[in-house]
């Protein structure tokens, strides 16, 4: 059968499922609200009280402030960052390399699956950025909604294989292993993990079919809505410079202020990655931050330019701050509830698995067990530190090698990204779209994710033998 019939049969299917998504996905808040329902009733139905769920809920509630504030900032620094007028020439010059609207959302996939692997923040919010340029390129016929779910590719398909995973940062430095894990796994370095040949023949697989998939599911020109049709304005004007009227606004339009806080910060930052190793200072979402929005004070010089590109990058937010608290109140109630076994919802979950696994099942078992468990626990790794103690105890007990363990987590926890609106919320909100705008193209790319990743997590993990636990 000719190509060009195959990739309009890819690119159909994905529309239906983009229209299946838009007509009965829900917003995103609507879809957490259910998730809090569906886990409560469980922790209920295996014998916990009613009070006690209640009680996981409000506490929760809470949990993830810091996170939030965190996830809030890295898309106001991003935001700020790529508004600048430096970071605005290299987007559009960027947006000038794709010749038709498939290759755009295929371009879009790369550069977002390629910043993800340095960091997955920024990949969220310059893959956006540059969807919004792509889209004011008219001749390109580009589907938004297409070239939005590649933007999330990065942090759907890769991320927690490059640099910025957690799970393998926090194994490799024992300083802020906690005692619970490290008796079980000691220190695996980077060699055991995220720099295997079998971990980097995994991203190039993903990568690659990523982009088969994203260029294939693109809706051609006759088909492909463009953002006027989304009802988004693309466009992205720097505003002309504020003049002063006052002399009190003195300090506002002199760079003064901007040139005193970026030396200091750069004096932190020196003594940040002079006393930790590079990877491990840039991972954590508060450096990473820092750096972002003093670069941004930096690009954009003057204080009133800063502030304004703040004030514009705020209301994107939104889903951000209202959300992220029934994530909490998830975590929460799955790993706090004890039912009528004393046991949480959680270790329910983790027990199953664990006692039917064997080596040659394990990869399967636990890959599975991840990535179901990150759907409803998102935590950019973070869960690792949940599921650790008995995943490698089990790991340990068949002699199975400890990092591919970490990385069969790392690749399985990204695979629910692909359909879990957590992490799409900064995206949504630098697009102005809806999560069921992007569920459909994104969903298609889980369907050949799903199989690829557990075939190949099992084939390389028999490449593999065991190296009982290095102690510090």
């Amino acid at each position: 059968m000719p190509a060009h019939l195959e990739e309009s049969r890819y690119a159909r299917f994905a529309l239906r499922c983009s229209t299946w998504a838009e007509r009965w996905f829900p917003d995103s808040w609507v879809f957490a609200a259910v998730a809090v329902i569906v886990v409560a009733v469980a922790a209920m139905a295996m014998g916990a009280k009613p009070t006690d769920t209640a009680t996981a809920f409000g506490d929760g509630f809470w949990s993830l402030i810091p996170f939030t504030m965190q996830m809030a900032f890295v898309v106001i620094g991003g935001y700020v960052v790529a508004s600048s007028p430096p970071a605005v020439k290299l987007i559009d010059r960027l947006a000038r390399l794709p010749k038709n609207g498939r290759s755009a959302v295929a371009w879009v996939a790369l550069i977002s699956m390629l910043a993800s692997l340095l960091n997955w923040g920024l990949s969220l919010v310059f893959g956006g950025l540059l969807v919004r340029a792509l889209a004011r390129r008219i001749d390109l016929k580009m589907d938004y909604r297409a070239a939005g779910a590649a933007a999330y590719l990065g942090l759907g398909a890769v991320w927690a294989l490059g640099l910025s995973s957690s799970a393998a940062q926090l194994q490799a430095n024992p300083g802020s292993l906690p005692p619970s894990i490290l008796s079980i796994t000691g220190v695996i370095a980077f060699t055991q993990t995220i720099f295997l040949w079998q971990s980097g023949l995994m991203l190039a697989a993903l990568v690659l079919v990523s982009l088969v998939i994203a260029y294939a599911t693109a809706p051609g020109p006759g088909s492909a809505r463009d953002a006027k049709a989304c009802g988004i304005d693309p466009s992205f004007n720097l505003p002309p410079r504020a003049a002063r009227t006052r002399p009190g606004e003195w300090l506002e339009h002199s760079p003064l202020l901007t040139l005193l806080l970026v030396l200091l910060a750069a004096g932190w930052l020196y003594h940040e990655f002079s006393t930790k190793p590079a990877i491990t200072a840039i991972s954590g979402l508060n450096t990473y931050n820092f750096l972002f929005i003093m670069l941004g004070a930096l690009l954009h010089w003057r204080p009133r330019s800063f502030l304004d590109a703040v004030a514009r990058a705020v209301p994107t937010t939104t889903g951000v701050l209202i959300q992220f608290p029934l994530y909490g109140s998830i975590a929460a109630i799955l790993t706090t509830v004890k039912g009528g076994e004393g046991q949480t919802l959680a270790q329910h979950i983790s027990t199953f698995f664990v006692q039917i696994a064997s080596h040659d099942t394990y990869a399967l078992l636990m890959g599975v067990y991840s990535a179901v468990l990150g759907f409803f626990i998102p935590s950019g790794g973070g869960k690792w530190v949940i599921e650790a103690p008995y995943v490698m105890q089990v790991a340990n007990d068949l002699e199975y090698h400890l990092g591919w363990a970490v990385q069969i987590y790392n690749a399985a926890e990204a695979l629910p990204n692909l359909i879990n609106p957590f992490y799409m919320l900064p995206l949504l909100g630098v697009l102005g779209l809806k999560a069921r705008d992007l569920i459909g193209f994104s969903f298609v790319q889980l369907l050949v994710h799903v199989p690829l990743v557990l075939f190949l997590l099992w084939a390389l993990g028999t490449t593999l033998q065991y190296v009982p636990p290095v102690m510090p």
